[in-house]
C-alpha cells in the first residue's frame, strides 16, 4: 500500500528522477537513509517501474507525431501483429483497444514521406494488417508520462475497485 509519503517521493520523482536521496529526503523530512529504503520498496513493488530521460523528438529528427489506429484480420490472439509492431523503432506505443480496430499506435517520424515509407512498406506488409488510419498531431498542447498521485486519486482507484 502507498501512504502519503511514497505519494509525495513518487510526485518528486516524476517531476525529476535525478533527485538523490539526500535532496528527496530534506524534501519531505526523511533522513537519505530512510527515503533510500522507500525508494527501493518501491522499485521491488514495481511501483517504479524504471528511470528515463525526456529528450525533444524534434531536435533529434522526429519531430512528425502520428497516431495510426491498424485493423487486422485476427480475431482473437494478436500476438504476433503486436509483436511486430512494437518492434518497429518509430513505435513508441502499442495499444490493443476495443472498437472497429485493433490497434491504436504512436509514431514519430521525421517527415510524412518517412510516415508514408513506414505505413506502406513496414506496416502495411505485416501479413494479418488490412487497413490503417492515421491522424497527423499539428501541435502537442501537453504531453506528460506523469501519473496523478493526490490521495483523491488514489481514492477514485480504490472505488473503481469496488465496482467491480
Amino acid at each position: 500500500m502507498i501512504d502519503a509519503t511514497d505519494r509525495q517521493i513518487l510526485e518528486i520523482l516524476q517531476r525529476d528522477a535525478r533527485t538523490s536521496n539526500a535532496e528527496l529526503g530534506r524534501q519531505i523530512g526523511l533522513a537519505a537513509s530512510a527515503t533510500l529504503e522507500r525508494v527501493r520498496k518501491l522499485e521491488q513493488q514495481g511501483v517504479i517501474a524504471g528511470y528515463t530521460a525526456r529528450l525533444d523528438p524534434r531536435q533529434l529528427g522526429a519531430g512528425l507525431l502520428a497516431f495510426v489506429y491498424v485493423r487486422t484480420a485476427e480475431t482473437v490472439a494478436a500476438g504476433p501483429t503486436e509483436a511486430k509492431l512494437a518492434a518497429l523503432p518509430e513505435v513508441q506505443e502499442v495499444h490493443h483497444i476495443a472498437g472497429e480496430d485493433c490497434f491504436l499506435i504512436k509514431v514519430r517520424t521525421a517527415t510524412t514521406a518517412s510516415l508514408g515509407r513506414l505505413l506502406r512498406d513496414r506496416i502495411g506488409r505485416i501479413e494479418a494488417v488490412r487497413s490503417t488510419r492515421t491522424t497527423i498531431v499539428l501541435e502537442t498542447v501537453k504531453e506528460d508520462t506523469s501519473i496523478p498521485l493526490a490521495a483523491d486519486a488514489a481514492d477514485a482507484a480504490g472505488d473503481a475497485d469496488h465496482d467491480r
